[in-house]
C-alpha cells in the first residue's frame, strides 16, 4: 500500500515525458541589436530550436503600443518542399534554424518593436501547433539635421546707461534621441550656471555666488582691454561725455555706394559711453535647455545661454554652440560673432531725384558683419520728416512726391545693436521737373498750382456773370 503513492508519480512522470515527446520541443529568440543609425541596413536574426516538423515563420512589426500588429514577413511550411516527409517519432534530433529580415535602410518611423512567431506541428497530431515567439525592440537614432545660433528679441537697442541682460539661442533640430548641446567663448568652454527659467530681459544684472573671476587670465586683445580701461578712467571730459574719434573715414569711397543725388557726408560714431556699471571681470553665464518632441520622434533642442552684457568685452567675442550625439563621429558647431554695426552703406533711388518722385533711401549693407541684426531709425536733420513724424524706424526711408523745398534737406540714418550705435548722414538734391512748371508744386510736390488758378479764374467769371 506505501509503495502506491511512488508508484503513481513514476507513472505520472512518464506520461508527462511521453506527451512531451509527443509534443515536440521548440525555443525562440531573436538576437539582441544595439541602437542603429537611420540609413542604415539592419537585419534582424530569429533564432529556433527544436526537434519536430515546421509549419510557419511569421514576422511582425508592432505599433500603437501593442494594438496593431502588421505582418511584415511570412514563411508556409506547406508550400514549401524543402523539409522530409520522413518522421522518426522514436528518433528526438533537435535542429537549430535561423530566419533573417532585412531592412535595407532604416527610417526612424522604423524605430519600435518586432515580433518572430514560430509554429510547428505537434508530434502527437498534424491537426494541433504549437506556438513560441520572441521580441525585440529596435531603436532608430538619426543625428541632428540643422544647427543655428540666433539673438534673443532681437533687432534690440544699444544700452549706453543701463546694464542689459543679452541671451544667446542655439537650435538644434532632427536628432533621436535629443543631443547634448553647449556653449564656448573664443574657443573656450563656457562653465554655466544651470537655470530653469530665464530672467525678464528688464530684470537687472544676473549675479552668481561663485568665487570672483576676472578676465585677464583670458586671451583678450590688449589693444581692447586698453581701450575699455581707458574709456573707464575717462568717462568724462570737461563735462561732457568722452567720444572716440576714429582716425579716418569708415565710410568707403562715396563713388562707389553714394549716388549722385546725395552728397558723402563723414559717418559720425555715437560715442560708446559705458558708465560705472560696466565692470572688467569675466560675466556669469547662465544656461536654460528646453526640448520639444516632433511628430517624427525626433527632438527640437534649444539651449539659451544668457549674460550681462559688455560691449567693452563682448564687441568682436566669439560664440559657438556644439552639439554631441551618439549618431555622429564629431560634434556639430555654430558661429556667431558679436559685433556692432559700423559703416553703413546709403543707397537713394531714383539716381537723379526730380520734383514730385517718390525716393527711397536705403541702408544696403555694412563695412562689417554685424551680429546680433540692428535696428535702423531715420530722423531729418533740423525738422521734422516729410509726413510729419520726428523718427521713422525701419531698414528704408520712403519720401513721397518730394517737394522742391526739400533740396538740400539732410537724413541721419542711426543704426545700432546691443553691442554699440553708428550715426550715417545724406543729403538729398532734388532737380527740377520739366513736367512741373516752377512754382505750381504744392508742399507735396504736386502740381495742384495750376488747377488752383484755374479754379479761381472760373469763380471771378461766375460773380461777373451774376453781377450782370
Amino acid at each position: 500500500m506505501r509503495a502506491a503513492p511512488s508508484l503513481r508519480r513514476a507513472a505520472c512522470l512518464l506520461l508527462a515525458a511521453i506527451l512531451d515527446l509527443a509534443r515536440g520541443y521548440l525555443t525562440v529568440n531573436i538576437e539582441p541589436l544595439p541602437p542603429v543609425v537611420a540609413g542604415d541596413a539592419v537585419t534582424l536574426k530569429c533564432n529556433f530550436k527544436t526537434d519536430g516538423r515546421m509549419r510557419e515563420i511569421v514576422w511582425y512589426r508592432v505599433t500603437d503600443g501593442g494594438t496593431i500588429k502588421q505582418k511584415i514577413f511570412t514563411f508556409d511550411a506547406m508550400f514549401s518542399t524543402n523539409y522530409s516527409h520522413m518522421e522518426n517519432y522514436r528518433k528526438r534530433e533537435d535542429l537549430v534554424y535561423q530566419s533573417t529580415v532585412r531592412l535595407p535602410e532604416v527610417r526612424i518611423s522604423d524605430n519600435g518593436p518586432y515580433e518572430c512567431h514560430v509554429g510547428i506541428y505537434d508530434r502527437a497530431t498534424r491537426e494541433k501547433v504549437v506556438l513560441a515567439s520572441g521580441n525585440i525592440f529596435l531603436n532608430v537614432m538619426a543625428p541632428p539635421t540643422s544647427i543655428e545660433v540666433v539673438a534673443a528679441d532681437s533687432p534690440a537697442p544699444f544700452s549706453r546707461y543701463q546694464a542689459q541682460n543679452f541671451t544667446l539661442v542655439c537650435i538644434v533640430s532632427g536628432g533621436k534621441p535629443a543631443p547634448m548641446v553647449y556653449f564656448k567663448r573664443d574657443g573656450e568652454l563656457i562653465d554655466a550656471v544651470p537655470l530653469s527659467e530665464l530672467p525678464a530681459a528688464s530684470s537687472g544684472p544676473l549675479q552668481d555666488s561663485r568665487p570672483f573671476r576676472s578676465l585677464l587670465h583670458r586671451d583678450v586683445d590688449d589693444t581692447k582691454m586698453q581701450k575699455s580701461l581707458s574709456l573707464l578712467d575717462t568717462e568724462y571730459r570737461a563735462g561732457r561725455p568722452y567720444t572716440e574719434r576714429p582716425s579716418r573715414s569708415l565710410t568707403q569711397d562715396p563713388s562707389l555706394f553714394v549716388q549722385p543725388t546725395t552728397e558723402n557726408i563723414p559717418e559720425t560714431v555715437v560715442s560708446r559711453e559705458f558708465p560705472r556699471w560696466v565692470h572688467s571681470a569675466e560675466p556669469v553665464y547662465f544656461l536654460r535647455h528646453s526640448r520639444t518632441p516632433g511628430s517624427d520622434g525626433t527632438v527640437e533642442v534649444r539651449a539659451l545661454l544668457t549674460w550681462t552684457l559688455n560691449p567693452q568685452i563682448d564687441n568682436e567675442a566669439l560664440f559657438s554652440c556644439e552639439v554631441k550625439h551618439p549618431a555622429l563621429s564629431m560634434p556639430m558647431q555654430a558661429e556667431v560673432t558679436l559685433v556692432a554695426p559700423k559703416g553703413p552703406k546709403i543707397v537713394m533711388t531714383p539716381s537723379r531725384a526730380r520734383v514730385g518722385d517718390t525716393v527711397r533711401i536705403l541702408v544696403h549693407g555694412f563695412q562689417n558683419e554685424v551680429f546680433p541684426e540692428p535696428m535702423f531709425t531715420w530722423t531729418r536733420v533740423g525738422s521734422r520728416l516729410l509726413d510729419g513724424s520726428a523718427e521713422f524706424d525701419g531698414k528704408e526711408l520712403v519720401l513721397e512726391r518730394v517737394p522742391a523745398e526739400l533740396n538740400g534737406s539732410m537724413y541721419r540714418c542711426t543704426a545700432q545693436n546691443p553691442l554699440g550705435s553708428t550715426d550715417t548722414h545724406t543729403r538729398l538734391i532734388v532737380f527740377e521737373n520739366p513736367n512741373i512748371p516752377r512754382g505750381t508744386e504744392d508742399s507735396r510736390g504736386s502740381a495742384s498750382g495750376l488747377t488752383g488758378v484755374r479754379l479761381t479764374l472760373v469763380l471771378a467769371l461766375t460773380v461777373v456773370l451774376e453781377l450782370t
